[in-house]
């Protein structure tokens, strides 16, 4: 039997500063599918001249990937899809300036993740819902975006494409908000692998340039408001009433385009609620210090309102770092229990949680990748790469 010729998978670049999630998520994709299945998929990242040269120069040194930099991929300052270019595929069926690009470089599917090709796209697609936040959460959506969210989803799937999902609790809101669609649907589960250079980094050394102490909670969201930092200064502010001074260490992007002025507000209320010492904001952090910071924390706190799979959950079960998580499906789903779970609304079951967790924690330690890792990224990868030669048959048959 003659050997398979690796698929050409067109993905396009996520910025780290508009979704760090959406950013990590393809790193480790790219990763894992070079480290557990060479030369079956090329991924090939069609990039923005303006985006970030450092991010873009680490996936193009991960083994197999190569990099397409045009303009017809930058990205605007308000979010990962331009609505001119969701208008031309509506239009036109066509966003032909990317399917240029597409051709050129010989792809043979597309993943599409927040920007829509058109119906006319000439190449087998996979479209990507990582959650339905704007129907969850519509209010804190402008009428303008929800609905440029929302008219993304609908033509996608009115043009048949395939759509991958993170969870079955994804696929629940799937049937519930977009009913009688007979598309091919797919749940994928990842799983990070982190590579060994990002491991390398010694968490004391980052403890220290950080200013923390030995113990500490850890909360590596971006700061929008879905991601709930509220309840967690709620929650220190009880456990300061009741004399215990626990640290959160907080890092990921401070800027929300639906939102200005979100995280200076928070901040403010910070230092107006004396807690300057207890919510520490580090900002935007490097990879390795992020998984330095996780690695030894007491314990990883997500009091996230919507999540499509967490890609920081999935890094805290690769090292078994204790997690306390909102009480959401997808966040039961993802941990099968094995986590403390909280209301988003319950800032006192948070407090309660972290002091058990603070009282009952040793000296500080750090983590290593559990041996059991292997097995769950081998099946991420296995899942990935049937999905996409099932959807190229189905297009060549």
């Amino acid at each position: 039997m003659p050997e398979r010729a690796p698929l050409r998978i067109a993905f396009t670049n996520i910025p780290r500063r508009l979704w760090a999630g959406g950013y990590n998520y393809q790193r480790n994709l790219f990763e894992v599918l070079n480290r557990h299945s060479p030369g079956t998929v090329v991924p090939v990242l069609f990039a923005g001249t303006a985006d970030d040269p450092d991010e873009i120069a680490v996936l193009a040194g991960i083994p197999g990937v190569e990099v397409v930099r045009s303009p017809v991929f930058d990205h605007s300052a308000t979010g990962l899809a331009r609505a001119t270019d969701l208008a031309r595929a509506i239009v036109f069926g066509l966003d032909a300036p990317a399917v240029a690009a597409f051709t050129a470089s010989k792809i043979d599917m597309v993943f599409e993740s927040a920007r829509y090709f058109g119906w006319r796209l000439p190449f087998p697609a996979v479209a990507w819902f990582p959650d339905f936040q704007h129907r969850l959460l519509p209010h804190l959506f402008s009428r303008g975006a929800y609905w440029r969210r929302d008219i993304g989803f609908r033509v996608q799937i009115a043009s048949g494409r395939h759509i991958m999902l993170s969870s079955a609790s994804a696929l629940g809101d799937l049937r519930r908000f977009y009913p009688g669609n007979s598309n091919g649907v797919s749940v994928v589960r990842f799983a990070t692998e982190p590579p060994v250079s990002l491991l390398a980094t010694k968490p004391p050394d980052v403890i220290a340039h950080y200013g923390l102490p030995p113990r500490y909670f850890y909360l590596p969201n971006q700061f929008w408001r879905h991601k709930n930092h509220q309840i967690v200064v709620d929650a220190l502010d009880l456990l300061k009433s009741r004399g215990l001074d626990v640290v959160v260490a907080a890092s990921g992007s401070t800027q929300d385009f639906r939102e200005p002025g979100l995280f200076e507000a928070m901040m403010k209320e910070v230092g107006a609620r004396g807690l300057e010492m207890n919510f520490r904001h580090l900002g935007m952090i490097p990879l390795d210090h992020v998984y330095a910071l996780l690695r030894a924390s007491m314990a990883l706190i997500n009091p996230s309102e919507c999540e499509g799979w967490s890609t920081t959950v999935e890094e805290a079960k690769s090292f078994g770092v204790p997690m306390i998580l909102s009480d959401i499906d997808v966040h039961r789903e993802q941990t099968e229990g094995g986590a403390r779970y909280f209301g988003i609304r319950d800032s006192k079951s948070l407090a309660d949680h972290m002091l058990q967790v603070a009282q009952t924690t040793g000296p500080a330690f750090v983590r290593n990748l559990l041996p059991n890792l292997q097995h769950r990224v081998e099946a991420f990868v296995a899942d990935f790469i049937r999905l996409t030669r099932d959807v190229v048959a189905s297009r060549r048959g």
